[in-house]
């Protein structure tokens, strides 16, 4: 039976990644948890547990191989997979995306992008065109993407969630208010809240203690 993970420690997995590879470049091999919880902000003990959680990677006395914790990591995380995506919505938001995003480093591959205006198909982006929408049917069955990333309206999104999973797609990167999990259990679904997160920026400003 697969062990249970709990989502608060699978959210710091990324965050150990980034710590690390800046670790690398400074020229560290080796580090103890009560070090990478100084440089990190959390105990040595939640450190300890986290990784303890897939087996735990440390030497009593020797601290933490840095480029082989990335490593362990990094697999765990699956990153090394590339699995294929697709970008829904060429906007603002969708542009930036394929623009910038360092996927191959993050476990992707962007391998189409798709708006439903017309002035926008065949816009090159990253080196990829902006496809018609119409056009996802028969790119998918080609393409077999694994991936979307949502960056339409939210009115948009049920009938696109609805396309994709019948499609075959089986995750969804989801920057809409819609709530993918409720209507399509079957789509895995990491919801990004950019308002959300303003908001909580907010009251930490109003509330420093």
């Amino acid at each position: 039976m697969k062990k249970f993970i709990s989502t608060p420690v699978i959210r710091r997995l990324p965050r150990y990644c980034r710590f690390l590879a800046d670790l690398q470049k400074n020229g560290v091999t080796r580090i103890s948890s009560r070090e990478l919880s100084q440089k990190m902000g959390l105990t040595a003990s939640q450190i300890r547990q986290d990784l303890n959680c897939f087996g735990g990677f440390g030497q009593q006395g020797y601290g933490y191989n840095v480029a082989g914790l990335r490593d362990e990591i990094t697999g765990i995380l699956g990153i090394g997979r590339q699995y294929k995506l697709v970008i829904i919505g060429a906007g603002n938001l969708g542009h930036a995306l394929a623009a910038h995003m360092p996927f191959e480093q993050l476990g992707f591959s962007l391998v189409g992008i798709f708006d439903k205006k017309a002035s926008v198909a065949g816009q090159l982006v990253r080196g990829l065109p902006v496809r018609p929408m119409e056009t996802l049917d028969e790119f998918c069955n080609i393409a077999r993407p694994d991936a979307a990333a949502l960056c339409i309206p939210t009115r948009a999104a049920p009938e696109i969630c609805a396309q994709l999973s019948r499609l075959g797609v089986k995750a969804v990167w989801n920057f809409t208010h819609y709530d993918v999990g409720m209507n399509h259990p079957e789509l895995v679904c990491e919801r990004v809240h950019l308002n959300d997160s303003l908001m909580t920026l907010c009251y930490m400003m109003n509330n420093p203690e």
